[in-house]
Formats: C-alpha cells, sequence, structure tokens
C-alpha cells in the first residue's frame, strides 16, 4: 500500500551531501509536513507514496539550500555606496557615518526585505544575519519565510540604535525572547570584533552564550592591521585574547580568518571553532586570501558567507563558492585543492553545523526539514554536464536556480520568487532609501 506524501520532487541529479561525495541519478525526494520523509530511486518512489504534488526536474540538480554564514542583509540598501576601499577607511569614512545617519527599524526592515528576495531567488535558505534592530529583522524574515540566525550586534560606542554595550544587550536579548519558539528564526550573540568590544562585555557574552546555548558570530583577524593592533594593545592575537576570555569554544562563529598563523589555527581546532570564509568581500577590500585549505585539513568547519552587499556587493552564494573554490587552489598551487563536493558541503552542511542545526538543515536526509534547492542545467551554456557537482562549482550560477523550498514551502518557482511582496514593492524600498543616501 502506498503511504501520503505532501510532495515528491523527481531530479535528474541529487547531490545529498551526506554521505560526501555522492551524485545520485534519477532520484525523488518525498516530503510530509515540511520533512524529507525519503531520498530513493524514482521508480521505486512512484509505488511508495502517494504524493498531493509532484515536481519533475528533468535537467536539473537538486541539493540543500544554500546556508549563508554571514551576512549583514540591511546594508542591500547600502550596495555600492563606497567601493575601492580597504577596510578601515571604508568602514570610518563612509559606512559608519551612513549607518548613524539613516539606521532604523524601517532601514533594516526594508533593506533585509530586499536582501532576502536575493538570497532567496539565488538559492539561500538560511542566512546567518549581523546587524541592529534585531526585531525588525525578524519581522522581515518571518514574513518572506525564510530561515534565520539573528545576531544580537554588540559595540562599546553609541549609534542609533543603542548607547552601548550594556543596552545593545538589553535590547538584543529582548528581541530574542519575543521570537523564541519560532520554527525559522533562531539568534546569535554577535559582537562586532575584537578592536569595538572591550574585555568585559566579552565575558558577559561568554556567559550569556553558555546559559543561552546559543551561538557566538563575530569578525575576527580580518585584515593584518586588527592582529598588530591587538598585539600593541593586549600583547597577544586576538584569537588568543578571546581563548583566555573563555570565548572560543564549539559554538563560536570567526567570521574571514583571513590573517592566522599556526597558533591561531591550533586554537580554532582545539576549541573545535567554525570559520565564515567570505572570499568575495575580502577580495573587494583586499583584506587577503583565508588559509582555507589549512583550515579544512586541519578539521576546521569552514562554511560561506556573503558578507554585505555594500562589501561584496552581490549576496550570491554561488560565486562565493566558485571563489572559495578557486582562491583555495591558486593561493596553495594545488589544483586539489577545495574540490567540488567540498565546495558544495561548505556552502551547505558546514554552514548549517557552525550554526548548531547540523541536524535539521544542509544535507537531503531522512528526518531533516526540507530545505531544497534546484539548478537547472537545460542551456547551452551548461552543455554537456560531466560532473553534475563540478557544474555547480564552475559553470552554473544563481542564474540557473530554477526552484527553492523553505521548510516544503515553495520559495521560488522556475526562477520567479513566491514572496508576500512583489517586486514592485521590493525596488520601491531601494528607490526611497538611495534618495535619501544619496542627500
Amino acid at each position: 500500500m502506498s503511504q501520503p506524501a505532501d510532495l515528491v520532487i523527481n531530479a535528474r541529479w541529487v547531490i545529498p551531501v551526506e554521505p560526501a561525495d555522492v551524485t545520485l541519478e534519477h532520484h525523488a525526494v518525498a516530503i510530509r509536513g515540511g520533512t524529507i520523509i525519503d531520498l530513493l530511486p524514482q521508480d521505486l518512489a512512484r509505488t511508495r507514496y502517494r504524493a498531493d504534488r509532484t515536481v519533475s526536474l528533468p535537467d536539473h540538480v537538486l541539493i540543500p539550500g544554500l546556508v549563508n554564514l554571514h551576512a549583514h542583509s540591511p546594508m542591500a540598501l547600502m550596495r555600492g555606496i563606497a567601493d575601492d576601499l580597504p577596510l578601515m577607511r571604508w568602514l570610518q569614512e563612509a559606512i559608519w557615518p551612513a549607518e548613524g545617519k539613516y539606521v532604523s527599524s524601517a532601514f533594516v526592515r526594508e533593506g533585509t526585505l530586499l536582501a532576502i528576495a536575493e538570497m532567496l531567488r539565488g538559492g539561500i535558505t538560511t542566512c546567518n544575519e549581523m546587524y541592529f534592530h534585531p526585531h525588525a529583522a525578524a519581522e522581515a524574515f518571518d514574513l518572506l519565510g525564510m530561515r534565520a540566525v539573528i545576531g544580537l550586534t554588540t559595540l562599546e560606542f553609541p549609534t542609533p540604535y543603542a548607547s552601548d554595550a550594556d543596552d545593545y544587550l538589553r535590547k538584543g536579548l529582548a528581541a530574542r525572547d519575543a521570537w523564541n519558539g519560532h520554527p525559522l528564526i533562531g539568534f546569535a550573540l554577535a559582537p562586532h570584533a575584537p578592536y569595538t568590544v572591550a574585555d568585559a562585555t566579552f565575558a558577559r557574552i561568554a556567559t550569556l552564550a553558555a546559559e543561552l546555548d546559543i551561538p557566538i558570530h563575530m569578525h575576527i583577524h580580518e585584515t593584518a592591521q586588527e592582529v598588530a593592533d591587538s598585539l600593541a594593545q593586549h600583547g597577544k592575537r586576538p584569537l588568543a585574547r578571546l581563548a583566555a576570555l573563555d570565548l572560543l569554544g564549539e559554538n563560536f562563529i570567526g567570521v574571514h580568518a583571513v590573517h592566522l598563523d599556526d597558533s591561531d589555527i591550533e586554537l580554532l581546532q582545539r576549541h573545535r571553532c567554525s570559520v565564515a570564509h567570505c572570499p568575495t568581500s575580502n577580495m573587494k577590500l583586499a583584506s587577503g586570501i583565508a588559509p582555507v585549505a589549512r583550515l579544512l585539513a586541519a578539521e576546521i568547519r569552514t562554511g560561506l558567507g556573503t558578507d554585505g552587499a555594500a562589501s561584496n556587493n552581490r549576496l550570491d552564494l554561488f560565486q562565493e563558492i566558485r571563489h572559495a573554490s578557486l582562491l583555495a587552489k591558486v593561493s596553495t598551487f594545488d589544483a586539489t585543492a577545495v574540490p567540488a563536493h567540498t565546495a558544495l558541503r561548505m556552502a551547505t552542511l558546514n554552514g548549517a553545523q557552525a550554526l548548531g542545526l547540523g541536524d535539521r538543515i544542509g544535507s537531503i536526509v531522512t528526518g531533516k526539514a526540507a530545505d531544497l534547492c534546484a539548478i537547472a542545467l537545460d542551456t547551452f551554456e551548461t552543455r554537456p554536464c560531466f560532473n553534475p557537482a563540478s557544474h555547480l562549482v564552475h559553470v552554473a550560477g544563481r542564474e540557473h536556480v530554477s526552484h527553492v523550498w523553505v521548510a516544503g514551502e515553495i520559495r521560488v518557482n522556475k526562477g520567479d520568487t513566491v514572496l508576500q511582496l512583489n517586486d514592485t514593492e521590493l525596488l520601491g524600498f531601494a528607490a526611497l532609501w538611495q534618495t535619501r543616501l544619496s542627500n
């Protein structure tokens, strides 16, 4: 007797990520209640499941939804506002002044909505977010049905959002309490960086992270100057300082991690930390090339992030997958560094595990949420296809994403987003804020 399913997806290829280095042909994914209930050959699926809906993807690759391990979504409204500057000039001369003048809950909500539409259309189903006004960000992710972990940004200096570190934490924790239990929205503590947060605040964050069992998400070792300044001010490299403050652990996500020496890698390995690699932002700001091959060799969980659209300038994880693989190869003179399946794992399961969500998302496995992305390989620029995994890294782009599901709900259908807002409304937000930011 056949079993009921809400949805069965038949695909030419399925790359489940778990087990590793596997590509399945002519397989189907069965979904019920937003959860994957089976992955099996299509012939068997036709006899085993009685589906309310069936989607056929005859020239497509089905993969887990992509996990953007580091983003500043509202900065989609600042796309291109200050290009061709190094990090600290970019922050001090352009970004921080603009944020001081314009950032509000409306800015965050509308910028996040714009970013979500871009990310979903590019196959991203989960975003690890870091910005101000977390309640407004949560409203946006909730409205458009995207999975998110929202960082409670903390700084020592005042902004229009908060007056000091205690105020940032108080407001952030209130937002977490208000959204606690939401099926798609979680939270992380997000101290901005070692150079903007004091030891006493770090100590409090370490205590809160342990009490609440949530990740710590922060920029770390992004530039050589950051490391030099830490040595001059604290007598320690940034990661060593954080280790002394008991901040490092399995829940710690270090963003960028470009300038690492052997002692830094040993600390990340020993404490089982994760790294969010943002290759395009690191290139654009001339910060350097993260030693990804060494991180992976040390079994340090490394995912991929876009960073914000003001320093990328795309929220495009396919671009990050390609850049991560190519930069690893050219920086090590090793063409075997970060092969295709490894790059795909970085963009899916590694990011999910870093967020503490590896048992729920990141691979196509029975019992996990049906966060899925289909990529069409049916156009002349994607033919012929000898190796679908390699094609996803080196040939296809976000423009080839045809379908996206979050917890079994369709969010992109044949390339068009299925959202509570239409493109005209989203473009209106962009036009409004461009006018304000231009004044």
